[in-house]
């Protein structure tokens, strides 16, 4: 886990979430099990994923959009002997985020479990 330094404009507590904690969070807002949610994150990113391999774009309106892109061949080195290599053209993925995520500083919009109680949506039974 690395920390960002105080002095740094995007100085947060820490920098990264493991798996197993955003199914958690996702299951506690969702009201579903970890093992639903575990699913539920799964199907999502082979969706992205597979989205992505047939060249289309994902959009989630405020959240930002998943795309395809073609990185050139281009000559590189070997950062232990310094002798340079060729690096082959592919495709790639990439994230641009949306509104809500380009601006951190304004309170979040993760309002997720008065979201989740407003809908109706009873708790799944935990097992």
């Amino acid at each position: 886990m690395r920390h960002l330094g105080a002095k740094s404009p995007y100085h947060l507590k820490e920098v990264n979430m493991t798996k197993s904690e955003l199914v958690a969070k996702m299951a506690e807002g969702a009201g579903i099990t970890k093992v639903q949610a575990e699913k539920a994150l799964a199907t999502f990113t082979c969706a992205v994923s597979c989205a992505l391999r047939e060249k289309e774009k994902v959009t989630l309106v405020g959240f930002g959009t998943f795309s395809a892109i073609k990185r050139a061949a281009r000559e590189g080195r070997n950062p232990q002997t310094g002798k340079p290599l060729k690096i082959a053209a592919k495709t790639v993925g990439k994230f641009t985020p949306g509104k809500d995520l380009k601006d951190l500083s304004q309170r979040a919009s993760c309002q997720v479990k008065s979201a989740a109680k407003n809908t109706g949506v009873k708790p799944a039974k935990k097992k």
